[in-house]
Parts: structure tokens; sequence; C-alpha cells
């Protein structure tokens, strides 16, 4: 069976939290027993990962202490993952608590309506009106580059 995969819908309360579909509540028990990193992504939604797949996104770099020793870059991109990233765990009836300021970076305040966009290796939470936005720029991409390639097809190479 395919995790982290389709879209679904809920709303935010006043308290912060979110009551996810039984089916994303059962991927993430499978994969992790609910042990969840919610992290804020730049295009302004809200990833939440099995803990086990974030730990391996950031084992990914190598000598992180020695990185960050010598660049600035390398320490801004810790700050961004250090500062919008926070561990949790989806209770027993499928519900997450939002921090207060992950809520307002993604727009998710109480009584909008919030996508559930499955992502392979975990969820994102979304402002609808964002992800209309941005699934309009997936789709503009998309065309754009089968058009490009279609184009490429059709040189004539010597």
């Amino acid at each position: 069976m395919l995790a982290f995969c389709g879209q679904d819908y809920c709303q935010i309360d006043a308290n912060g939290r979110v009551k996810l579909s039984p089916r994303v509540i059962s991927d993430f028990m499978e994969k992790c027993s609910g042990e969840i990193v919610m992290h804020c992504l730049p295009e302004g939604a809200l990833a939440i990962y099995p803990e086990n797949i974030y730990l391996d996104m950031r084992r990914q770099e190598e000598a992180p202490a020695t990185r960050a020793a010598s660049s600035m870059v390398f320490r801004r991109e810790l700050r961004r993952f250090g500062a919008l990233s926070s561990a949790d765990r989806i209770t027993a009836q499928g519900r997450l608590t939002i921090p207060h300021g992950f809520r307002e970076y993604a727009g998710l305040l109480p009584g909008t309506e919030i996508v559930v966009v499955g992502v392979e290796i975990g969820v994102e939470l979304w402002n609808a009106e964002r992800w209309n936005a941005e699934l309009m720029k997936m789709n503009e991409h998309a065309i754009a580059r089968g058009e490009s390639e279609m184009a490429d097809d059709l040189i004539i190479k010597d």
C-alpha cells in the first residue's frame, strides 16, 4: 500500500490542533509509532515527517561541525532547520498540536481550511489558498517542461 499519498482536508481549532484522517494516522503509526517532526518549509507550508525520516534527511550532512565553523551559509541553514523544526507525537485520537509560530508561518489559522498533502515521505499541511496557488505553479512548470522537452525532441541533430 502506498503511504503518505493523496490529499485530505481538515480544520485547525482555536488551540492549534488538527485531526488527521485515519489513513494518515495509520501511515504515521506504521512508519514511526506517531513520533514526528514538524518543519516549516520555505514555500509557506508545514511538513510533518516521521522522526526517523527527518533524522535521515539531516544525517546527509557531512562533517556538520566543521562546515558550521567555516560557513555562514551552512550556519544559516542549521538555524533555519533548528528554529523551524519541532518534535512531537500524534495522539491516539490522531490529533496534533501545531506550535503558534508555526501556525502563523504557514497561515494555518483557526477556522481556515487546511489541505493535508501526501509527499511520499510524510505530509504537508497547507492553507487551502496557498495550496491552490502552489498546485497552479506546479502544473504550469510541468507543462512548460513538457513543451520544452517536446521542442528539444523536434530539433534535427546533425
